[in-house]
């Protein structure tokens, strides 16, 4: 299903014409949704403090995690005191919104939420009401400002700037609405953000992103660290459960280690009998899919963490543009 997905909106599979009446009348929907939301026909509300939305136009992973550490890093460094918003996708918890912790069950929470509360060190909470968990955020902590993961299309809650995160490589690619394409909104949507980070490489009208690599954390012991390189020219097996697993794939590719690939859909509920399946040696995964394999954790399983390197132009744009949202 997958690999499906990926031929029918990156490539020229014939399936996407089929879908284009549908893809269509996604599109009207959505531009009517956010009509309503700025004609005020919808109501959507505004927070005492700034709110800095990260998020991107396509199904599926860009990189936006990763870059909401970064920029709440820079914050930090700057004095601000950042909380995040995220979705918890995948929770099955059944009070939301909920505050997150590192030790927070993924399976309850979402396992984005916990990464970013074991990351970040800062209040993190989850929950689909993004005006709510930003209110909850708010009342449990001293946040003077709010980063929300993946909430471009979350028109509910008002910010002052956004961050869009394209992958440079696939773009928007064959440039329809879901269902024929991976697009959650036209691609003309991007003329609007206030940012554009690009990962990996350029791409017009926006900044380089780049994911570098740390050396690999064992699961098992989580003190035990090894560089990539000690793997390179064996046979490992590469767990990815994230939106684009073939970026993952290529990264250890790149770093000279022969993959034997075990791709699975976007924040999947991984289990012992998953783990099961994965044959003898080292077994790689990314950090996001990690938190929910400690519970059985192998000595030989590892996970490589990521972190967003932008340039510095970027940090001044962004500073700029916070220095204008405070004397607004």
């Amino acid at each position: 299903m997958i690999r499906l997905a990926e031929a029918v909106w990156y490539g020229s599979h014939p399936l996407s014409y089929g879908l284009l009446p549908v893809s269509w009348l996604y599109c009207g929907i959505i531009g009517l949704r956010r009509l309503a939301y700025r004609r005020a026909w919808l109501r959507s509300r505004r927070l005492p403090v700034p709110v800095i939305v990260v998020g991107n136009l396509t199904v599926g992973g860009t990189g936006k995690t990763p870059l909401v550490l970064g920029v709440v890093d820079l914050l930090r460094r700057r004095g601000y005191r950042p909380g995040i918003l995220a979705r918890g996708y995948g929770g099955s918890g059944t009070r939301w919104p909920c505050l997150v912790t590192g030790d927070s069950d993924p399976f309850a929470v979402g396992d984005e939420p916990v990464l970013l509360a074991r990351r970040s060190g800062c209040p993190v909470v989850a929950g689909g009401d993004r005006v709510a968990a930003g209110e909850l955020l708010l009342a449990g902590s001293e946040c003077d400002m709010i980063v929300s993961d993946d909430g471009l299309q979350h028109y509910g809650l008002q910010r002052d700037l956004e961050i869009l995160v394209v992958d440079a490589s696939r773009r928007f690619g064959n440039g329809y609405c879901l269902p024929a394409g991976p697009l959650r909104e036209p691609a003309a949507r991007r003329r609007s953000v206030d940012l554009t980070l690009c990962n990996d490489s350029p791409c017009p009208g926006g900044q380089i992103m780049q994911l570098v690599p740390g050396p690999l954390v064992n699961l098992a012991d989580q003190g035990i660290r090894r560089g990539l390189e000690g793997l390179r020219r064996q046979r490992v097996t590469a767990v990815a459960g994230i939106g684009n697993p073939d970026r993952f794939f290529t990264l250890l590719r790149r770093r000279g280690l022969h993959v034997d690939e075990r791709p699975y859909p976007d924040h999947h509920p991984f289990s012992r009998e998953d783990a099961a399946s994965w044959p003898p040696g080292p077994v790689i995964m990314t950090e996001k899919d990690a938190v929910k394999c400690a519970g059985f954790a192998h000595p030989d399983f590892w996970y490589l963490p990521v972190t967003s390197r932008f340039r510095n132009e970027f940090e001044r744009l962004l500073l700029e543009k916070l220095e204008g949202i405070g004397n607004g």
